[in-house]
């Protein structure tokens, strides 16, 4: 690299720093207006507690999800003041094309997407497990006092095994009305019920009380009861949480798992936890995206300087924040395509990029 790579490389990284720096603090302190009257009422509460199990994982979020927005703010402000300084205009009469002074830009860009990719697949899901434990212990518990059980639950197992649950409760980990039934092609050859069952969590096995098991015959059935019976099957506790939410407290290997474990089971929309996965790749891809547009943008000198640059930059990243935030609603509903939704925005604001770079090399 020559010293104006590592020139502009050394402003991106610095201007994108600083933007963020700005951006954090600001939502910090909106949140913490918003809950101090939570954390006050709540007198166990510590401020280190406040600070460790949930203004840290704040940032870790936030910070993830002003990224895009940060870059985009970042590269319009310093490549304006290049333009503005007359720099570039110095860099082209030394017949550097726009190609080649995007260079750096694009080493700024990888960076950023490799630290986003690492901080979207691992990082932001176990921090947010954390954050929103904390949430429902002290700031909303009453939105989450029916989050503790489940009533009339259906899954299936493998083709031919079906469970159905009348009432379960996580804590103490233990339901009633449990039913077990096994096909062969339509008919009926198995069923298993219990009125009352717990699961044992250290030696991972579900204890029966009062069960049935009925084999089913051409002329009669066999029934065998009993009071008492420990038991394994390919479900856990954790199975019964079919909900989006829980796609983004999955680090990425584990959602994986959990959506390929589900299909076999059929479970018919896993849209919801499609969308995330795909977006976990999307969103940080897209800062090449944003950096092509906000050098674009930026490249030449406009009168009304750094401000009309910011404002047309700014409006640009609404109009994405906004496909983004409708492609992801649109491709979570059933029989949608949620890769393709997903990628919309990109593929858009790609075309939107190519043009600016084609129209800017002239």
């Amino acid at each position: 690299m020559k010293i104006l790579d590592w020139y502009i490389l050394k402003r991106y990284l610095v201007t994108f720093v600083f933007t963020m720096l700005i951006l954090i603090p600001i939502a910090v302190a909106i949140d913490l207006a918003e809950k101090v009257d939570k954390f006050l009422t709540n007198e166990s509460l510590t401020v280190m507690q406040i600070i460790d199990e949930y203004y840290k994982n704040f940032i870790i979020y936030y910070a993830n999800t002003f990224m895009p927005l940060a870059l985009f703010i970042a590269v319009i402000l310093f490549t304006s003041k290049l333009s503005n300084n007359t720099e570039i205009v110095a860099m082209t009469n030394a017949r550097i094309s726009f190609t080649r002074f995007l260079y750096p830009y694009m080493i700024g860009a990888t960076l950023i997407t490799i630290i986003a990719l690492a901080m979207n697949h691992f990082v932001v899901p176990n921090s947010s497990t954390e954050r929103k434990a904390f949430e429902k212990k002290y700031i909303f518990p009453e939105r989450h006092r029916n989050d503790g059980s489940i009533r009339d639950f259906s899954l299936q197992l493998n083709d031919s095994t079906y469970m159905y649950i009348k009432s379960y409760y996580f804590n103490p980990a233990s339901g009633t009305h449990i039913a077990i039934e096994q096909y062969d092609g339509i008919e009926l050859k198995k069923k298993f019920m219990a009125e009352n069952f717990n699961w044992d969590k250290k030696d991972s096995v579900f204890k029966f009380r009062k069960y049935e098991i009925r084999y089913v015959g051409v002329d009669k059935d066999s029934i065998y009861l009993g009071k008492d019976l420990d038991s394994t099957f390919t479900f856990t506790p954790k199975d019964f949480l079919f909900k989006s939410a829980l796609s983004q407290e999955m680090p990425s290997n584990e959602l994986v798992d959990f959506i390929e474990i589900s299909k076999k089971r059929g479970v018919k929309n896993l849209n919801a936890y499609l969308v995330e996965y795909y977006k976990r790749t999307s969103l940080p891809i897209s800062s090449y995206i944003l950096t092509i547009i906000a050098v674009a943008l930026a490249f030449r000198k406009r009168r009304g300087g750094v401000g009309v640059n910011l404002a047309l930059g700014i409006g640009a990243m609404f109009i994405y924040v906004f496909f983004l935030k409708v492609s992801e609603v649109l491709g979570a509903v059933a029989g949608a395509a949620p890769l393709l939704y997903v990628w919309v925005p990109n593929i858009v604001f790609g075309g939107f990029a190519l043009y600016l770079y084609l129209n800017a090399r002239k």
